[in-house]
């Protein structure tokens, strides 16, 4: 018997508990590992690469259909479900192990994805999407649990760098490859030929998930009831994210309503789900749940406005503007692979500081190219030093959760991680956008990008992101926080 195989009689099922799989020396890819991290790298790969690539098929597709007006609602859909789907996956994970929560989250990922690229109507592709976003929300929690339980602490920075690496290829190649299949093939393609990809990284991950981390932790007395509160909640802070969404969508006085009723359901879900004390930066756990909501909403609510900018502002085409980003991408996993290493372990705390200054010094320096004589790729550059800032914040705020959490915790508490990066980006692109229309710029949908109604005013951009350059330096003093003693 190998020291990754549990120590259970052959055939039981996956419900006996599990005991710890011994520590074997190497990293993430010798022989004890590789084919857990073969399958599930492959699997954060090919949802990236749908991430990136759905955006350039997804115009097409609600022309064909009809459907521009529910344009929004195709993106929106995806984020309410997962929201439900996260919380779900956090107890289901703890409760019964990760394996069956995240078998059913591929499955419903890809027959979403299938119902989407089979739509006859709009409202089906809606349905599509908000199938998957249910799949993708499984997913994403499952595998920190698998990460949880079977990595020994030393090597989760390492998988978790890999998983960031994971979306350097499909962030510079999807859209590229999306946009040749849409045109040569047809849109419905990029949908239904992802599905058939999925079976080759599942085959090779579920066995060893099933061997490695399956069934409820050892001695937490066997597989419990679900938390019909948290279950509620949950079901609170899906319908309130999407009466948020929503209102942001349409800023008429007549969407002040949705919009206070969205509040008022978020607001009580949020604060019963995420640990006590999140929003007080109470040091630990708590902070480190708090970080990643500022570090992703502040980035991401800024980076939707770059290529907005640099089409309307300095009149490149959209596919230069784009690519003015896709240095990040290897920045990002470079900023992740530095936080990896074992030497820069007792420094994380001091590097997530760093990191989140340089966030901030990327958005607060992004404006800069408002002025005709600053040369456009010092935008690029500027953009790749925040996402290496991120490369170190994201990865460590990963490994210092599971850290920090009891292996009966572990789902639950990456619901909450996954749940804080979800809503500080509706938040933070919500208010972004509603100051951004409100200053002579255009509009602001669902999908995180920014969406020009006539000319953008100079001003518009700044009100953006010199204002989410104060939210990322409030994440600097906020990684002070992250020790608990």
């Amino acid at each position: 018997m190998s020291a990754l195989e549990p120590r259970v009689p052959s055939g039981s099922d996956s419900t006996v508990p599990v005991q710890s799989p011994q520590p074997p020396p190497g990293g993430i890819m010798e022989p004890a590992y590789r084919a857990l991290s073969i399958g599930i790298i492959s699997v954060i790969f090919l949802i990236a690469f749908e991430a990136t690539a759905v955006g350039t098929a997804m115009p097409v597709a609600a022309r064909e259909l009809d459907g521009i007006a529910l344009y929004a609602f195709a993106f929106s859909a995806y984020f309410t479900t997962s929201l439900f789907a996260m919380v779900l996956s956090g107890q289901w994970s703890d409760r019964q192990g990760p394996l069956r929560p995240l078998t059913v989250g591929i499955g419903a990922f890809a027959a979403g994805l299938v119902c989407s690229g089979t739509a006859g109507a709009m409202w089906v592709f809606v349905l599509g999407r908000a199938v998957q976003g249910f799949g993708g929300g499984l997913v994403i929690v499952a595998l920190y649990v698998v990460v949880s339980r079977a990595y020994e602490e030393r090597l989760r920075p390492a998988i978790m760098a890999a998983f960031a690496a994971s979306w350097v290829v499909p962030s510079i190649v999807g859209p590229l490859a999306a946009g040749t299949v849409t045109e040569h093939l047809g849109w419905r393609w990029v949908f239904l030929g992802i599905p058939a990809l999925v079976i080759v990284p599942l085959a090779i991950a579920l066995p060893a998930i099933r061997r490695t981390a399956s069934g409820p932790v050892e001695g937490g007395g066997g597989p419990a009831a679900f938390d019909g509160r948290r279950i509620r909640l949950a079901l609170g802070i899906s319908a309130g994210a999407a009466l948020l969404q929503y209102a942001a969508q349409d800023l008429r006085w007549l969407s002040l309503l949705p919009g206070v009723v969205g509040a008022a359901l978020l607001v009580p879900a949020v604060l019963g789900l995420l640990p006590r004390g999140t929003y007080l930066a109470r040091r630990g756990l708590p902070s480190v749940v708090l970080l990643r909501g500022v570090a992703a909403g502040s980035f991401i609510a800024a980076e939707s406005f770059v290529p907005l900018m640099l089409v309307t502002q300095r009149g490149l085409s959209p596919t230069l503007a784009g690519f003015s980003l896709a240095l990040g991408g290897v920045t990002w996993a470079a900023g992740s692979w530095v936080q990896s290493k074992g030497r820069t372990a007792p420094y994380r705390e001091r590097l997530m500081v760093l990191g989140m200054v340089m966030v901030a010094f990327a958005i607060a320096a992004a404006p800069a190219v408002l002025v005709e004589s600053v040369p456009v790729w010092t935008l690029a550059l500027a953009w790749g030093v925040g996402c290496l800032g991120m490369g170190l914040v994201i990865g460590s705020t990963s490994v210092l959760l599971l850290k920090l959490s009891p292996p009966q915790e572990a789902g639950t508490n990456s619901a909450a991680l996954q749940i804080s990066d979800a809503l500080a980006n509706v938040v933070l692109l919500a208010a972004g956008g509603a100051a951004f229309a409100a200053l002579g710029g255009g509009a602001v949908g669902a999908a995180g990008h920014a969406v020009a109604a006539g000319a953008s005013h100079p001003t518009a951009f700044v009100v953006v992101f010199l204002p989410m350059a104060a939210v990322a330096l409030v994440g600097a003093w906020v990684a002070t926080r992250l020790d608990p003693a």
